[in-house]
């Protein structure tokens, strides 16, 4: 194809990207002055994004890429932050600019996605439209659909709404017009992306290939499901750097799910009696916010990203396309549907985890806003029926919702309507989905059919987008913590504490904004994180603190705080707050709007033990007493009991039966008198010192993992999991240095296996272009002013192929899909 002839093109997809940059802008930067130069949201994106970006952006740029001491008890840098953002590109564009600048840039990155997601969109649907402008608007519905927009507060999920499309591109190209590597690739690039929502993107792709198979312009061959498969399997090849140490990583978390599969009643029929309308309604209008639903308050889902509205046209194109066309588009969409009412279907996409998500939705959403488009572009599509019916089920939803009674006239009370949990937010939504669909019957009406049609809707698409997601973001900014807290104590705080540091030492930054520890850069046992080393989730359970999405000790725990090495407690510096929330604490210091407290029961990282108990012995006891006998007793497994018992003692039930405070007070003193003189941390492990009276197991509070290897005076030693998550080795008498290194389980087969599917894709690719059939070069053709006169506009595959991929999303009767008018878009 000509330079000229490609200008087209490039003008189309800018228009897509510059659209939503405009758009995305707008909606952005009010926030961004009313918050002073920064975006806050609320909760997780406070408390998480912003925190794990500093986090990581810091980690990456000092080389402290291995193990990380500030999540929780410490992770697996890589395996626990690979699901956030290793492998989003537009994390790695902030690496040039220094750390304490990048909280400004969140809100930058978020109009970056929402561009980028439009440009990729439009990049797909641009393959199945005759006029392009229809593809720009399909980007943009794609772009700031309510999913999209519903997980700002999940930020690091627009990586996989942007790259998506070129997952289904790829395979396009690769069967449509035989262009090979492209799909490779593009798995490789979704695949370390994000690995979990990668897993979704498998299934939804192996339907839209089985579906797609059955279409004119596929021509399905087992020579081409062949190379599919093959390039496949060597896109994952490619992806191994980052997804082979991240599956490790997670394997074992509870939190997964996986195996846990919804039988009986559970497969086929939800839980709760919300649930089902909530998830049709969530197309019909925009997202409530994650953690406080409105219109369904009670569907059991919060979190769950359940929102599948396009902006303004809501579902009148989708309906009015699937009730026309009987094409392999409409065959995956009402599959799709059928997923998604189904609890055993819907679990597919997310590892058969039995916790409800619908997390895949952003990929039928592409799909929508296709369907969308091409009723929009297609006069022999029923738009208005779509409309009619996608009226009459807002409005009736509305009715039901607005004017149900929920407490009948009793003793002098009125009666009350109304089954929303928020009346006035339930107002606004409503207004919004009903004046999107106004909006559109009346651009139909008037515009459909000329020149201006596309550029006044998408004009009123980018309105009506800016804002519902301003009305959206406003909402939950209400929820959030105080701008001038977050802006001068959490982002600040870190510059302004004073602490000794002369040793290691966690502290616990109680009750107040999540994860304030990290942004304070503070090893901290306080943490709200979903994927942390298994031997932290199962530790905790064991002695009895609950462990989901994050680590909260209680105050009844004073034990297991000496136990882990937290020498000072943050507390809030309210006038209530006149004592320490637990024995043996002393006030230190009053900063930042904190009472500071020192434990008194400190004990320095790496001490050792007289006596053992046995896990079995362990498991006797209640939950809550456990952490106290492990400042008492070293908790062995089994076979380590029985090789460790010449140098440990079997501690004697009625040692352990009943603990009081005075015991742990002196339990505290005794492992402090047995501790090391020095302990330091780095970015590859942590360097141990300790003079032993005698031969002993040296015990770490450093959680458990497969990564780890440790040396004693320059030798190898054998580490042992003890305390039922974490590590200890055995020294000789005298004075030791004992050195841990983490090495990231599967980082380096990882990194092999991707050099070497690297070079299988070279190889690959001059091998083809030496012996194989080179694409069909694309024509350019323009719909004309009479639509029997042509069939498409700039289509590839070759005039034959391009005439199949229309009969291919066209109703059976063999009407086109160009607009009856022949609408030539000529200033273009």
């Amino acid at each position: 194809m000509s330079i000229a002839a490609q200008a087209p093109k490039k003008r189309y997809a800018l228009k897509a990207f510059l659209y939503a940059l405009i758009t995305a802008a707008v909606i952005f930067l009010p926030f961004v002055i009313y918050d002073k130069g920064y975006f806050f949201f609320f909760g997780d994106f406070n408390v998480q994004q912003i925190p794990f970006y500093k986090l990581a952006h810091e980690a990456v740029k000092s080389g402290d890429f291995f193990w990380n001491w500030y999540t929780d008890l410490g992770a697996n840098f890589i395996g626990s932050y690979s699901f956030y953002l290793l492998g989003s590109p537009f994390f790695w564009l902030t690496l040039p600019f220094p750390t304490e600048f990048l909280p400004h840039l969140m809100a930058p990155l978020l109009i970056l996605k929402h561009s980028c997601a439009s440009l990729t969109g439009y990049l797909y649907i641009q393959r199945f439209v005759k006029n392009k402008d229809y593809a720009v608007l399909g980007g943009l519905l794609y772009a700031f659909s309510g999913f999209a927009v519903y997980n700002i507060f999940f930020n690091h999920f627009h990586e996989v709404i942007v790259f998506f499309p070129l997952l289904l591109i790829g395979m396009e190209e690769l069967v449509v017009n035989n262009r090979r590597g492209v799909f490779a690739v593009t798995v490789a690039i979704n695949a370390m992306i994000n690995y979990w929502f990668f897993i979704g993107e498998v299934v939804f792709v192996l339907l839209y290939f089985v579906i797609r198979c059955g279409a004119p312009d596929w021509k399905m061959t087992v020579k081409r499901f062949f190379w599919v498969a093959f390039e496949a399997v060597l896109g994952m090849l490619l992806a191994m750097l980052l997804f082979l140490p991240s599956v490790l990583a997670i394997l074992g978390n509870p939190r997964t799910g996986a195996g846990e599969l919804l039988t009986g009643w559970g497969f086929w029929v939800y839980w709760h009696n919300q649930l089902l309308p909530a998830i049709v309604s969530s197309m019909f209008f925009p997202p409530d916010l994650p953690s406080r639903p409105n219109l369904f308050p009670d569907r059991g889902a919060k979190w769950a990203s359940l929102s599948a509205w396009l902006p303004m046209v809501s579902m009148s194109g989708v309906l009015a396309y699937v009730s026309s066309k009987k094409t392999w588009l409409r065959k995956i969409l009402i599959v799709s549907l059928v997923c998604a009412l189904i609890p055993g279907l819907n679990s597919m996409f997310i590892l058969f985890n039995n916790s409800y998500y619908a997390r895949w939705y952003y990929m039928p959403i592409l799909l929508m806003a296709m369907a969308s488009v091409l009723a929009l572009e297609n006069r022999s599509i029923p738009i208005f029926k779509g409309l009619k019916w996608t009226g009459v089920y807002t409005a009736l939803i509305i009715c039901i919702l607005a004017l149900t009674p929920t407490s009948l006239p009793a003793n002098g009370n009125s009666l009350e309507l109304g089954l929303t949990k928020y009346p006035e937010r339930f107002a606004a939504i409503s207004v919004i989905a009903l004046m999107g669909l106004v909006i559109t019957y009346m651009l139909v009406k008037r515009y459909q059919g000329t020149k201006v049609f596309v550029r006044v809707t998408a004009i009123m698409l980018c309105c009506v987008s800016a804002f519902y997601s301003i009305v959206f973001i406003a909402m939950g900014k209400s929820h959030s913590d105080d701008p001038e807290f977050i802006r001068n104590i959490a982002l600040q705080g870190r510059y302004h504490l004073n602490l000794p540091n002369e040793t290691f030492a966690r502290s616990d930054v109680y009750k107040s904004m999540d994860n304030l520890g990290m942004y304070w850069h503070l090893p901290n046992i306080q943490a709200f994180h979903s994927i942390v080393p298994v031997s932290i989730m199962e530790f905790y359970p064991e002695v009895g603190v609950k462990r989901d999405v994050s680590s909260k000790p209680e105050t009844k725990f004073p034990q297991l705080r000496s136990l882990l090495s937290v020498r000072w407690l943050f507390v809030p510096d309210k006038e209530e707050n006149t004592a320490a929330p637990m024995p043996g604490y002393r006030l230190y210091a009053k900063e930042l709007g904190y009472q500071i407290y020192e434990n008194e029961n400190f004990i320095p990282m790496g001490f050792t033990y007289d006596y053992y108990i046995s896990r079995s012995q362990l498991d006797s006891l209640e939950e809550e007493k456990r952490s106290s006998v492990m400042l008492r007793a070293l908790v062995l497994e089994e076979e380590a009991s029985l090789e460790h018992s010449d140098i440990l003692e079997e501690m004697p039930a009625d040692y352990y039966s009943d603990l009081g405070t005075q015991d742990f007070y002196q339990d505290a003193q005794n492992r402090r008198n047995t501790a090391g003189y020095s302990f330091v941390i780095d970015n590859r492990g942590f360097t141990s010192k300790i003079n032993l009276s005698r031969e002993n197991l040296v015990f770490y509070s450093v959680p458990y993992d497969d990564g780890w290897t440790a040396f004693i005076n320059g030798q190898p030693a054998q580490i042992e999991k003890v305390n039922i998550g974490f590590m200890a080795v055995r020294a000789p008498a005298g004075e030791n240095t004992i050195r841990f290194e983490y090495h990231t389980p599967g980082l380096l087969p990882g990194a092999l296996i991707s050099c070497a599917g690297l070079l299988l894709l070279i190889v690959y690719l001059l091998l083809w272009k030496k012996f194989g059939q080179a694409p069909i070069p694309v024509p350019e053709q323009t719909c004309l002013s009479d639509p029997e006169e042509t069939k498409c506009l700039d289509l590839p595959g070759g005039q034959a192929q391009t005439q199949d991929r229309f009969d291919s999303i066209r109703s059976p009767e063999g009407e086109q899909n160009c607009p009856s008018d022949g609408e030539e878009p000529k200033e273009e």
